[in-house]
């Protein structure tokens, strides 16, 4: 087929990116999950961080918990998913476009609820987990040709004594509040073969003592782990450039604070912010993926200003763009 007739398939625009899947060219509806590009949220609900909240990370800043300009701290410089005084929720960033949610989950200290959780970075959140996924399963519900893929990690506080229970109690409440939703892990789905089904919700729990049918194992992610943009680029494109591999993998464009002494070179700014310095940053890390794209493998990409400028766009845009 002549090079003019192929791009002719896929001349056709996303109007609206809260329901981007469906709207993508026929010949993306049969094509692997992990060959699309697909906008995500890294620590997707820190937007909704607690002041009042224990410090749970990192690790030498705990003993100053009950100190409120520790927390605030913390806060300021783990805040993400927040724009123009605004909290980005998850069903704004699902409105937005954002299909691959990183949720990090924790149980609060001393918290008479024996399985209530919370999301985390840093702090913990105000909202409680449970409450967050009706509200995505909600959204799957008006919205079944959007697939939606979410990841569980870390679960800090989760001690040797009540780990178990506690994996149980949210692993049943996971199965139960989506059900029939839910696509089992195997073979890695597409478009059609989850509108077939009648199924929109991909569960990723990083628990290695977990086999259920239902749940995918971790999902691959690859960190810059720097606040240098250079650097960041840099060690991103030296992943990817290994190839793709097996399954959905995560392309972080997301900056990293530095995890010694040279964290006080950003955490000391009176009249700045981890949001400031994502702001200024975002703009030309979607500049380096879409030049990477076109040489190398791309799937989920992850911001955390998921919602901010064109970030969705730019990632939906590389479907329509780029070659089988």
């Amino acid at each position: 087929m002549p090079v003019s007739a192929e791009k002719g398939k896929r001349t056709k625009e996303v109007t609206s990116y809260g329901d981007w899947m469906s709207q993508l060219p026929p010949d993306r509806h049969s094509v692997p999950l992990s060959d699309l590009a697909i906008p995500g949220s890294h620590d997707s609900m820190s937007y909704d961080l607690d002041i009042n909240s224990s410090i749970i990370e990192p690790d030498r800043l705990k003993k100053f918990s009950k100190i409120c300009c520790a927390r605030k701290i913390v806060r300021k410089w783990a805040m993400t998913q927040w724009l123009v005084m605004q909290e980005e929720t998850i069903t704004k960033q699902l409105d937005a476009g954002v299909r691959y949610f990183d949720l990090r989950i924790a149980r609060k200290p001393n918290d008479p609820n024996p399985t209530r959780l919370y999301f985390y970075h840093g702090l913990c959140t105000r909202t409680d987990v449970e409450t967050v996924l009706k509200d995505i399963n909600d959204w799957a519900g008006r919205h079944p040709k959007e697939i939606l893929i979410l990841a569980f990690s870390h679960f800090k506080g989760f001690d040797k004594s009540t780990e178990k229970q506690l994996h149980t109690h949210l692993i049943n409440f996971i199965k139960t509040l989506f059900g029939a939703k839910l696509i089992p892990k195997g073979a890695i789905p597409t478009l059609k073969s989850c509108w077939d089904k009648g199924r929109n919700v991909i569960v990723s729990y990083d628990y290695a003592a977990s086999q259920d049918p239902e749940l995918w194992r971790k999902i691959l992610y690859y960190y810059g782990n720097s606040m240098n943009l250079t650097e960041v680029e840099s060690k991103l494109q030296q992943e990817l450039k290994k190839g793709k591999p097996y399954g959905f993998f995560v392309c972080g464009l997301n900056l990293t604070l530095p995890d010694n002494a040279r964290i006080l070179k950003y955490t000391l700014r009176l009249f700045d912010n981890f949001l400031n310095v994502v702001r200024r940053s975002l703009p030309m890390l979607l500049q380096w993926v879409t030049v990477q794209a076109g040489k190398t493998p791309m799937n989920i990409v992850a911001s955390d200003l998921a919602t901010y400028g064109d970030f969705v766009p730019t990632v939906v845009k590389l479907n329509i763009s780029k070659r089988v």
